[in-house]
Order: C-alpha cells, then sequence, then structure tokens
C-alpha cells in the first residue's frame, strides 16, 4: 500500500498552514509560557502532530506510528549514543580528581568567565563540531563549563549560542555536502557563498556571547580579547571555506582562534577579573604548582578525544570502518510506503553504523583514557552505569523529539510550511533562511534540513531568477540559528549542563537569540541576492553522470594503523611523564 503525501489537505494554503503551525506553536508555547519539562512538552507535540497527521492529511495510522518509532530510534543511535558517550567522557575526569587540575589549569591562564567562555564555548566548541558534530560540541563544552564553576544555565546557554558560528561546516562539512547532493550545486560554490556571510556573524559572536553573561560595559573591557577571537575565526573561517572547501573550515578556525586569543593572553590581561554575582571570588592557590606531566595526564582524556575525532572523520577510516562494522535495514512496513509530493518513494532505511559512529570514537577515547587518568576499569564500568542513570531523562526527550520531527516531516506537515514561504515571489530570498531553520528546529540537524529544504530552494529561486547558490547557501546558514532552540539541541545542552527538567528555562535563554540572528541573515541573504551580486561564486552545475569511486580499504588500514601508533606514543608520553612525579600539586614554602 502507497500513500501519497499531501501539501495542502484543505485546498486553502493559509488555513492549511494554521493547522500545520499547531505542533511547532505548541512547543513554543509548552517551554516558554507553561515552561513544561522537555520530555513532557516532545511528548505532547508529538501526540498533536501524529493527531493532525491522520485526521487531517489523511496519513494511515500504521504508517503515523511506524514514522514516530524510526525517529525515535535515530534518537537513540546515534544521537544519545554520542551524548551518553560525551558525558560518560566527562565523568571519568571527574572521578579521577583530573578535572581539578583541568580547572587550576585553566584558571592559571585566566579565571575570568568572559575569557573562558571564549576560550571553551566559543573556540574549543567550534573545533569539536568541525570534527565530531551532532550534538558533541555542546554536551562536552557545557559539561566542562559547569565543571569549572559556570552557573549551568548559563553554561548550555551561550554553548548553543556559541555553536551558531560552526553548524555550517560541522562533521567535516556534511550539512554543505548534502545541500550539494541534493541540489546538484557542486560543494565549494555553496562553501563560498556561505563562507562569504557567516563569517559575518563569526565576527561579532565572541562579543555578543559576552554581552549576554556579563552585559555590554563588561564586554567592552575584554574589548581586545573578543576582537581577537572573532577577527581570527572569521579570517580563518572565510579562508578555509573560500579556498579549502567545506571540510575543514571549523577545524582550522578553532584551533586558530584558540592560539590567537591565547598568545594574546600572554601579554594582555583584563583590568578586573569578572565571575558571576552568586559564586566566591576566584580561589586559585599560587602556593600549588603542577608539572607538565600532571597537566598532560589531567588533559589526556580530551588530547585522546580530539585525536579519535579527528579520525573519525577522515573518509579513509569511516569507509572501512563501515565495511567492517554497519547494518542496515529497510524499516519493514515504513520503506517506500510514502509517496512524496513530486511522485518519489521516501526510502525508510536505518543505519546502525556502530564502529564509525562519532559516539564509539568516544567511547574509544574514555577506554583509552581510563588508565590513563589513574581509574580502573571497574570503576570506569560504575561511572558507566552512573551517567546512564543521570541521563535517563535526557534520553526520553531526545526520542521522543526525533519522533516528532519524523512524523511532520513523513506526513507533509513539513512541506506545507514550506510551501508558504517558497511563494512570496521576489522577497524570498528574504525568507528563505527562515526553511533552514525551520528544518533545524524540526530536525535538530542542518544537514537533514538541507536535505529537506535544498531542492526546493534551488527551485524557486531559479523561478524568480535568482542565482541558487544564495538560496540554497541560506538554508545552510539560517539552519545553523535554528540550532540553539531546537528541541534535540536543547535535550543535549541541558543533559550536560545538569538541567534536566528545566528544559523551558534554556529554550527561553536562547529563543531570542535565536531569532534576533534569523533576520540578521536573512537581511545579509536579501543583500547578496539583489545588491551585492559581486559576493555570488562562479560555478558550474555537478554533472549526472559522474561516477562513485569505490573506497580503497588499505588506506583506512594505513590510516588506523597509524591512529594507533600516535595513540601508543601519547600514552607512552603520559606514562613517562608521571612516573616519576607523584600525582599531588607541588606546594612551594
Amino acid at each position: 500500500m502507497k500513500w501519497t503525501q499531501v501539501i495542502d489537505p484543505f485546498n486553502n494554503i493559509t488555513l492549511s498552514v494554521l493547522v500545520a503551525a499547531i505542533p511547532i506553536l505548541f512547543i513554543f508555547w509548552a517551554l516558554i509560557i507553561r515552561k513544561m519539562k522537555g520530555y513532557q512538552a516532545s511528548l505532547i507535540a508529538t501526540v498533536i502532530a501524529s493527531i493532525i497527521a491522520i485526521l487531517v492529511y489523511g496519513m494511515p495510522v500504521k504508517l503515523a506510528i511506524l514514522s514516530i518509532g524510526h525517529g525515535a530510534l535515530y534518537g537513540l543511535f546515534p544521537i544519545c549514543w554520542l551524548v551518553v558517550m560525551a558525558v560518560f567522557l566527562f565523568n571519568l575526569t571527574v572521578k579521577s580528581g583530573q578535572f581539578e587540575i583541568i580547572k587550576h589549569f585553566m584558571a592559571s591562564i585566566t579565571s575570568d568567565r568572559r575569557l573562558q567562555a571564549l576560550l571553551i564555548a566559543f573556540s574549543f566548541g567550534s573545533f569539536l563540531e568541525g570534527t565530531a558534530g551532532f550534538g558533541a560540541p555542546v554536551a562536552i563544552t557545557a559539561a566542562m563549563l559547569v565543571g569549572l564553576g559556570f552557573n549551568p544555565l548559563y553554561a548550555s546557554g551561550i554553548c548553543l549560542i556559541a555553536n551558531t558560528a560552526p553548524v555550517a561546516f560541522g562533521s567535516i562539512g556534511i550539512p554543505i555536502t548534502v545541500a550539494s547532493q541534493v541540489s546538484g550545486i557542486p560543494e565549494l560554490p555553496i562553501s563560498q557563498m556561505v563562507g562569504r556571510g557567516l563569517p559575518l556573524l563569526s565576527l561579532v559572536l565572541p562579543f555578543y556571547l559576552v554581552s549576554i553573561i556579563a552585559g555590554f560595559n563588561k564586554a567592552r573591557e575584554i574589548l581586545p580579547a573578543v576582537l581577537v577571537s572573532g577577527a581570527s575565526f572569521a579570517f580563518f573561517q572565510w579562508f578555509s571555506s573560500n579556498y579549502l572547501g567545506p571540510s575543514l573550515p571549523d577545524v582550522i578556525a578553532g584551533l586558530g582562534s584558540i592560539i590567537c586569543l591565547m598568545i594574546l593572553l600572554r601579554f594582555w590581561k583584563p583590568k578586573t577579573v569578572w565571575r558571576f554575582s552568586n559564586e566566591p571570588a576566584p580561589t586559585l592557590n599560587t602556593d600549588i604548582h603542577y608539572t607538565n606531566g600532571q597537566i598532560l595526564r589531567a588533559w589526556s582524556p580530551f588530547i585522546v578525544l580530539t585525536i579519535m575525532v579527528i579520525a573519525w572523520g577522515m573518509q579513509p577510516i569511516k569507509d572501512v570502518l563501515n565495511s567492517l562494522g554497519m547494518t542496515q535495514f529497510e524499516v519493514p512496513g515504513l520503506h517506500n510506503a510514502i509517496q512524496g509530493a513530486d511522485g518519489t518513494l521516501l526510502a525508510k532505511v536505518f543505519k546502525v553504523n556502530y564502529l564509525s559512529a562519532a559516539g564509539t570514537a568516544i567511547l574509544i577515547a574514555g577506554l583509552v583514557s581510563i588508565p590513563l587518568i589513574g581509574l580502573t576499569y571497574r570503576q570506569g564500568l560504575t561511572v558507566f552505569g552512573a551517567t546512564l542513570h543521570q541521563l535517563r531523562f535526557p534520553i526520553l526527550t531526545i526520542a521522543a523529539v526525533l519522533g516528532f520531527a519524523y512524523i511532520v516531516n513523513d506526513s507533509g506537515i513539513t512541506l506545507t510550511l514550506a510551501k508558504v514561504l517558497a511563494n512570496t515571489g521576489v522577497l524570498f530570498p528574504f525568507f528563505a533562511p527562515v526553511l533552514g531553520w525551520l528544518g533545524v528546529f524540526i530536525t535538530g540537524s542542518d544537514t537533514s534540513a538541507n536535505a529537506l529544504f535544498s531542492k526546493l530552494q534551488f527551485a524557486t529561486a531559479q523561478s524568480i531568477g535568482v542565482d541558487p547558490v544564495v538560496t540554497v547557501a541560506s538554508n545552510v546558514t539560517g539552519g545553523v540559528v535554528g540550532k540553539m532552540i531546537s528541541p534535540q539541541s536543547i535535550a543535549v545542552a541541558a543533559a550536560a549542563g545538569d538541567l534536566i527538567g528545566k528544559e523551558s528555562d534554556l529554550f527561553r535563554f536562547t529563543v531570542k537569540h535565536s531569532f534576533i540572528m534569523l533576520v540578521i541573515i536573512c537581511f545579509i541573504t536579501l543583500g547578496q541576492a539583489y545588491t551585492f551580486k559581486w559576493m555570488i561564486p562562479t560555478y558550474e552545475m555537478l554533472s549526472s553522470s559522474s561516477t562513485a569511486t569505490s573506497p580503497d580499504a588499505s588506506r583506512g588500514f594505513s590510516y588506523l594503523f597509524g591512529l594507533a601508533i600516535i595513540l601508543i606514543g601519547l600514552t607512552a608520553t603520559v606514562r613517562i611523564m608521571t612516573k616519576t612525579k607523584k600525582q599531588t600539586p607541588t606546594l612551594v614554602d
């Protein structure tokens, strides 16, 4: 049995849109006004969307249930798999006592909360987004900031907002790769177009972040730091996206901004150290000094993590891991059972890439780190059990959110909302980023939003005489500012930031910033479409006759062998540097 999606069930697009918007408006109401817990709002929104899908759109009950189940499965793997492993790695460092050394090290660089936010939430988070993505950056950086003593709400909130800058190039550029595949525009011109708009936001984001947590005047006090952080990040993001492609902008920009800011802090310090009003004054004991070996040992879990996520992002390694450890199956009763409005059947294949998943890379980093930081594997197992208990409600929330995302997509509800935006004529470039924003809000993924709407962006731009690369790129950049309010992202940040049950507080913290940034991107896109056409790159469409090359397994195994050598070398270095040193601080008389 085949069921065909309906875009305008009432044959009145205005009425259809009003009904289609109900589940999304409910989420805003539930989290902002009613202040519901995340899992409650997500479950109720899923029920509302299901009722509309069945009664209004005519979706068979069986397909609606299967669609929700498919989404929930995806929520459990790979999303929850990644979140659990990220929090597990952090909890290991806390259990071992090594995080106390990390806190001391960060405080020795700066105990100023404003500068710590720039280093960890903005720069390090961007680096992680470029390598892992899919929630890992927010999960790891929010947990680190809370561990350093940040107010949990501010820690999670600014990590979500900081994640705006790198999302477009996350996971080694996967969002742009998908936009290219769906639209037919080559990756490089999309990367260039994104890299000629997004750096404007990246430039001001550090100042914006600090203003949120400390106020405008306190942000001005560290103007040299925010300028160095934002300008270095924006420059490296622009350069790499325009000349190297979409794979490395986040990695290069994240590392570049960390290095530039740390160099600045060697020669400049703020006149006053700012901390939250309700926290005690800095308690750095200057009589305590840790050896280089002790510091290396404390940071070793995150060094191993960085090495692993970089390796797991390399295509040869992905290919060989998928050849060894991936299973996939067609979702029974759902695969090819839904026919899109354009006549194509929707493939519903569930992939369990248990070896190449980013969560697996983090798990291996944890297993390698356990003996390095002085724990036994029995203790590690105890920490893992405690982590699962800690995240039981976030796991439920994420599964419910993805079930909601899949039902609104499969039923056609999302397409109804998109049709209205596509009918705005010459003003479409202004509203094009809203499609990306909407897609990421619903799915939690810029990659998924690009898969949903890139073809629509391309076709609509062509129909109004605008270069399609402008609107396809705007789908990517609009999506990045929807990430901070996506229920999936909120659930991940709440889990990592110890805000379980307070998702509504986090949503209200970020929602106004999402709208502000969205409006800015809308105006940038409108200007690029009609006024600043010199920003549009010259390109040729992809050839449909291109053939795929089979992966080179020997190359992947060579990379894995190199990874093993690096990890062995790091382990040996840590052990040698700490062997003759007691893992306690040195007290100076």
